[in-house]
């Protein structure tokens, strides 16, 4: 954006609507993919995804000028949409009960690894004429968009998909390939065959469904006519991805340029090394995070991470105030604080909040819902992210910087209290048992009681009388 905004000389309000045009145009993605990957699978959407995206880049890499730069990041932006959704999704339907948490997690970790690439290849074009620079910039990202349309197809397909397709001989031979041993993946593939509502002693290799399974009528049963359980789901989903966003990681991801440059650091070059050091920051903590969180957990995860991140926003606006208002002056002191605080605000960021958001939403729906019903959440998520990323800039000329990231905090404890109260663990549970997780037990005024009797457990009626 610092080279795109020098080359075609265009305004903050411009820059704000590049920055975020492209997360309103992921809600068209977000919404069919879905209902997409339900009448396609989940491996074909994947491929899709990749294709769209590809055109994006090149139109943004080719554009003649910023209008066709805008309708490049939108195409792209359908891309983003649709891969936000699905990615998830595929890893969690193909992956065993305790080991889907750090399957899951992998697409946060490619996201990552695309920003800390993004961050280098910037600098390392960054040498070439302005006009050309940014160009590469976003051309080099066809590559890996194409190995990714390729290399998909050599995957196999989610097995829950094929079961509700009444694919199970398929099913069942991709269970064989991803379980360590024939027991598990016959075990999973009745588990999935009973949340599909096909009889578990029927045989594998033929079964006519009489549901539909092309997804038609979800939106009525996750929006119109929901059941408790899938209604706390729905609520869970939506405000997870809400707060991923509402807590500031796009203004530091996007603007840490504009972030240090208020801090102090002056020059373009040293701006994009500083910035590569959020890239590296954010790598590092959430590759380490993806192989505690099926040993700790989400929600312990989530809480430690989203109470660091309170803490270092309040660092973070206390420290950019303080530089603000020296105005000519350089406080020392400050300036390194904005910087390191920067850092650990992303660090707790990446450790729990980042990876967890998409796991559990992708886990916590049940087999007829998962697709359609993430792609709310990931909606929800781009609407987020869009209105951050397009408004940082205008906000923080109404609030000073520093009163930017204090709002952040603000709404860093509104999450807090919300995850604490709405998202119970998921840990160890399979993904045909969430529908359990999210149904409230009401208590009555007989209850049942576990005696402990050696290592065995014994549930007898109680009365509170």
């Amino acid at each position: 954006m610092i080279f795109i905004k020098e080359d075609l000389k265009i305004n903050d309000v411009q820059v704000q609507v590049f920055a975020g045009i492209i997360n309103f145009c992921a809600l068209i993605g977000a919404l069919s993919a879905g209902r997409t990957s339900d009448y396609i699978g989940r491996r074909y959407t994947i491929c899709l995804a990749s294709i769209i995206f590809l055109l994006g880049s090149l139109l943004m890499g080719l554009t003649p000028s910023y209008a066709v730069l805008l309708i490049g990041r939108c195409v792209a932006g359908i891309g983003v949409g649709f891969a936000l959704v699905i990615a998830p999704i595929y890893s969690a339907e193909i992956s065993a009960t305790n080991t889907r948490g750090i399957l899951a997690s992998l697409p946060e970790i490619g996201i990552s690894l695309g920003i800390l690439s993004g961050y280098i290849s910037n600098y390392a074009f960054s040498t070439l004429p302005v006009s050309i620079s940014w160009r590469v910039m976003f051309l080099i990202a066809a590559i890996p968009s194409l190995g990714l349309a390729i290399g998909i197809l050599g995957m196999p397909e989610s097995p829950r998909w094929l079961v509700i397709q009444g694919r199970l001989k398929d099913a069942k031979h991709v269970l064989l390939k991803v379980s360590n041993t024939k027991q598990e993946a016959q075990s999973r593939l009745q588990d999935i065959k009973q949340a599909a509502g096909i009889d578990v002693n029927c045989n594998d290799d033929v079964v006519m469904l009489k549901q539909n399974t092309r997804g038609q009528g979800v939106w009525k049963e996750l929006l119109l006519r929901p059941t408790p359980p899938v209604r706390w789901v729905l609520l869970a989903a939506i405000g997870i991805h809400f707060f991923e966003h509402a807590t500031g990681i796009e203004a530091v991801v996007l603007y840490s340029p504009r972030i240090f440059k208020q801090a102090g650091v002056t020059t373009k070059h040293k701006l994009l090394l500083a910035t590569i050091g959020v890239g590296v920051t954010k790598t590092i903590f959430i590759t380490a995070s993806t192989f505690f969180i099926d040993k700790a957990g989400r929600r312990k995860l989530l809480l430690t991470s989203v109470g660091g991140m309170i803490v270092a926003l309040l660092g973070l606006g206390f420290a950019l105030t303080i530089v603000h208002q020296s105005h000519d002056q350089k406080v020392v002191w400050a300036l390194w604080l904005s910087i390191a605080t920067c850092y650990i605000y992303v660090m707790f960021f990446s450790i729990g909040l980042a990876p967890v958001t998409w796991v559990y939403s992708s886990e916590i729906f049940p087999l007829k819902l998962r697709a359609q019903g993430a792609s709310i959440g990931v909606a929800v998520n781009r609407v987020t992210n869009a209105t951050v990323s397009m408004t940082f800039l205008s906000l923080i000329n109404a609030i000073t910087i520093g009163g930017a990231f204090f709002m952040f905090a603000g709404m860093s404890i509104l999450a807090w209290i919300f995850f604490y109260f709405f998202l119970p663990e998921t840990k160890g549970r399979s993904l045909e048992e969430m529908e359990q997780v999210f149904t409230r037990v009401k208590k009555s005024r007989n209850v049942e009681v576990e005696l402990q009797t050696g290592n065995k457990g014994v549930q007898v009626p109680y009365s509170r009388n």
